[in-house]
């Protein structure tokens, strides 16, 4: 059919996603864009995942479903199901099988896309389960600076990236890039890293309606992030890549010494509070992975600072001994 919406490409990368695959593939369906398709790439599942994404591919044409003989990691599937998107692929809208999208999604950030060619993509609010998310950037800003939100989100002051399933992305970058997700970086937060990558040289369109919806499981890569506070981590070695480009040498010593002491608080606090020894085995690599062998005495101050802030409010400081000083609202 002719058209002169860009053609969209959806993308879903389901590993044994049977339980929630049927309600993310009829929000696609649901959409009031019309001229999309949609690839779902099936890694291998176990469960029934193939068989509902073939009944649907079916009754629709525009729904393409592949599989692998082989389960492959998160990223790589990711990149298996780009490498099937049309040559005429405009834009690029990720949706995981645990998610889905609110009706208008593709409209909303298309138009906003196709209205600012500097965009190279496109954020709005989400339902994080319950929580409204991704805010912070002042209505109706549309288009922000990529630089500046690159500062502001290593700076600690907003998050607007979210998962893939929150973000529409120019394919041609897409597809003029070697590797979107870099794991072998970032084993867990690769989607986070791309966001800064596309940034770079280019500007952050939003909108400024809630357009997608994330589930938390209670298991998987999200879970896991949030038991050990994997984010602390990985973010501080994004600052320690993307920082120098983007602040200059003073304000970059400045915002990597706070996030330093804000990660030894965390691990001061955490004392507090039951750990496994997956999680402490974590954090001992990434200590020493950051030129920190023997942090003991940095984790010990830190510690009676804790104790100190609860004697004097153990109210307001409650939480932060629970979360070890992670607020788990703001990721």
């Amino acid at each position: 059919m002719e058209s002169n919406q860009p053609l969209t490409s959806v993308i879903t990368p389901v590993f044994n996603g049977e339980a929630h695959l049927a309600e993310c593939i009829e929000s696609v369906l649901a959409q009031t864009y019309d001229n999309w398709e949609y690839i779902i790439n099936d890694n291998a599942s176990s469960d029934r995942s193939l068989e509902i994404a073939q009944a649907y591919a079916k009754a629709d044409p525009r729904i393409h479903v592949y599989t692998r003989e082989g389960t492959i990691t998160a990223a790589a599937n990711h990149h298996a199901a780009f490498q099937r998107m049309s040559p005429q692929s405009q834009y690029c809208k990720v949706v995981h099988a645990d998610d889905w999208l609110f009706p208008g999604c593709l409209t909303e950030m298309v138009a906003v896309a196709e209205a600012h060619p500097s965009v190279s993509m496109v954020s709005a609010y989400r339902l994080d389960d319950t929580l409204i998310t991704l805010d912070g950037l002042p209505f109706p800003s549309t288009v922000t600076p990529g630089r500046e939100i690159c500062r502001r989100t290593l700076r600690g002051e907003l998050y607007v990236f979210g998962t893939p399933t929150s973000l529409l992305i120019r394919s041609d970058l897409i597809r003029n890039a070697s590797s979107v997700y870099d794991e072998s970086t970032y084993p867990l937060h690769w989607d986070t890293a791309a966001c800064y990558e596309l940034l770079r040289d280019w500007d952050l369109g939003f909108v400024h309606q809630v357009l997608t919806y994330t589930r938390r499981s209670a298991a998987g890569r999200t879970s896991f992030s949030r038991r050990i506070n994997t984010y602390v981590v990985e973010n501080l070695k994004m600052l320690r890549q993307y920082g120098p480009g983007l602040f200059n040498a003073a304000e970059y010593r400045q915002c990597l010494d706070q996030r330093l002491t804000s990660y030894f608080q965390f691990l001061g606090r955490s004392t507090f509070y039951p750990q496994d020894q997956e999680f402490w085995d974590y954090h001992r690599t990434a200590l020493a992975e950051l030129g920190y062998s023997s942090p003991r005495a940095r984790i010990f101050q830190a510690a009676l600072r804790a104790v100190a802030e609860i004697l004097v409010d153990p109210v307001k400081n409650q939480w932060k001994v629970h979360f070890g000083g992670y607020d788990p609202t703001r990721s």
